[in-house]
C-alpha cells in the first residue's frame, strides 16, 4: 500500500486518470526507412512536424509503461527502486501533457529542450529496474523459482523494448538539431555503417574496462570486410557488441588468470549476407554450463556478483562494471529484434561460447518499430 499511498501524494488523481486514458490509445510505429528518408531534409516545417508527433505519441508509449509499473506481481511495484522508476514515467507523462500546443519554430525549440531532458532523467532506468528485481529476488528466495516469475520476463522485455522506442525516437529527433552532422549520418542512424568500425570501437572499450578490473585483458581479433557499409544505428551495435565482447573477456580472463598458459584472444567475425549481417563473437572461456543455458536470457540470473549489493543506488553505482546486473544478454537481444534481427547464444562447456548476433539489412524495409 506504501506505493500507491505514495502515488497519490505525489501526482495528482487527475493526472493519473489521464495516463490511464492516454494508455488506453493505439500507438504509432515509424519505420526505419521513414526516419532516414524524412530526416534527411531537416528543414524547420520538417523538425515542426516530427516535434508536433512526438507531442502526441511520448504521452501513449510513456503512459503505459507507468500504468503498468503499478500492477506488477509479486510485489514488485512496492519495491523503492521500482516506484523510483514509476515516479519518472509520470514525472515525463506530466511534462508532456503539460506542454501547450507546437505551433511555430520557437515552440519546436522548448519542445525538443524539454524532451532531450526527459531522455536524460531516464538514462538510469535500466540499472535502477535491476535493482528492484534485485530487491524482489531477495525477498522471494527461495520460496519461488525463476520458472515462476514468467510474467515478470515477460514485463521487463515489453518495458525495455518500449523505453528503446521511446529514447529512439527522442534521440532521432533531438539529433536532427545537430548543424553539422557527420557524412551519411541522418539523426541516430548512419546510412553507411561500418559494422567492422564499430566492433573495432565497442572491444576496445570492453578492453579497458576488463583491463581496469582485472589489470590485464586478453586480446581481441576481428575479421571482415573493413569497406562494407549498410544503414543502422551504432549507438545500438556498440552497445551490443560492448556487452558480448565484455561477457567473452571475463570469461576467458578468469579461467586463465591462475595459468601459465596465455589467454586467446576473442574473436569476432563480421559476415555480410543477403538477408543478415551476422555478427559472430567467439571465446575459449570456458563455455555455459546446459543447465544454465535457458537461464541467460532472463533478468534474474548472472554468473557474476552484482554489483548493486556493494553499491545499492544506481545514481552513484558504476554501471560500466564487467557484469553481474543480469541483464546485458537480454538487452542486448532486445535491442536487436527492435530493427528484426536477433541474438543467439552457443555453448561448449569445457571450451568456450559463441554469441551469434544477427542484424537486419534494413534500408528498405517500411515495417513499423515497435
Amino acid at each position: 500500500m506504501a506505493a500507491k499511498k505514495k502515488l497519490y501524494e505525489t501526482f495528482s488523481k487527475s493526472l493519473i486518470d489521464e495516463a490511464h486514458r492516454c494508455g488506453c490509445m493505439k500507438q504509432t510505429g515509424v519505420s526505419l526507412r521513414y526516419m532516414m528518408e524524412f530526416g534527411s531534409k531537416p528543414t524547420c516545417r520538417n523538425l515542426l512536424i516530427s516535434a508536433q508527433f512526438l507531442h502526441k505519441e511520448l504521452p501513449i508509449r510513456i503512459a503505459r509503461r507507468a500504468i503498468e509499473l503499478q500492477k506488477l506481481p509479486y510485489g514488485l511495484s512496492e519495491k523503492p527502486a521500482v516506484v523510483k522508476v514509476r515516479d519518472w514515467y509520470l514525472d515525463s507523462f506530466r511534462d508532456l501533457k503539460s506542454f501547450p500546443d507546437i505551433k511555430d519554430n520557437n515552440d519546436e525549440l522548448e519542445f525538443t529542450k524539454m524532451i532531450k531532458m526527459i531522455k536524460v532523467r531516464h538514462n538510469n532506468v535500466v540499472p535502477t529496474m535491476a535493482l528492484g528485481v534485485q530487491q524482489l529476488k531477495k525477498d522471494l528466495q527461495p520460496k519461488v523459482h525463476n520458472d515462476g516469475l514468467e510474467e515478470i520476463h515477460q514485463f521487463l522485455d515489453r518495458f525495455y523494448m518500449s523505453r528503446i522506442g521511446i529514447r529512439m525516437l527522442i534521440g532521432q529527433h533531438v539529433e536532427l538539431h545537430n548543424p553539422n552532422p557527420p557524412p551519411d549520418v541522418v539523426g541516430y542512424i548512419h546510412t553507411k555503417m561500418s559494422p567492422l568500425e564499430v566492433a573495432r570501437s565497442a572491444s576496445e572499450d570492453a578492453r579497458g574496462i576488463c583491463l581496469r578490473e582485472y589489470g590485464s585483458a586478453p586480446d581481441v581479433n576481428i575479421y571482415g570486410d573493413s569497406n562494407f557499409t549498410f544503414p543502422y544505428v551504432p549507438n545500438h551495435l556498440h552497445m551490443m557488441v560492448f556487452e558480448l565482447v565484455k561477457n567473452s573477456l571475463r570469461a576467458v580472463q578468469e579461467r586463465f588468470i591462475d595459468l601459465d598458459k596465455i589467454a586467446p584472444p576473442v574473436r569476432i567475425i563480421v559476415a555480410d549476407g543477403l538477408e543478415d549481417v551476422t555478427i559472430k563473437i567467439s571465446d575459449e572461456g570456458g563455455g555455459i554450463a546446459r543447465s544454465g543455458l535457458p537461464k541467460i536470457f532472463t533478468y534474474l540470473y548472472s554468473t557474476a556478483k552484482n554489483p548493486l549489493c556493494e553499491q545499492p543506488d544506481p545514481e552513484t553505482a558504476n554501471v560500466a562494471t564487467m557484469a553481474g546486473y543480469g541483464y546485458g544478454l537480454p538487452i542486448s537481444r532486445l535491442y536487436a529484434r527492435y530493427f528484426g534481427g536477433d541474438l543467439q547464444i552457443i555453448s561448449m562447456e569445457g571450451y568456450g561460447t559463441d554469441a551469434y548476433l544477427h542484424l537486419s539489412r534494413l534500408g528498405d524495409s517500411q515495417e513499423p518499430l515497435p
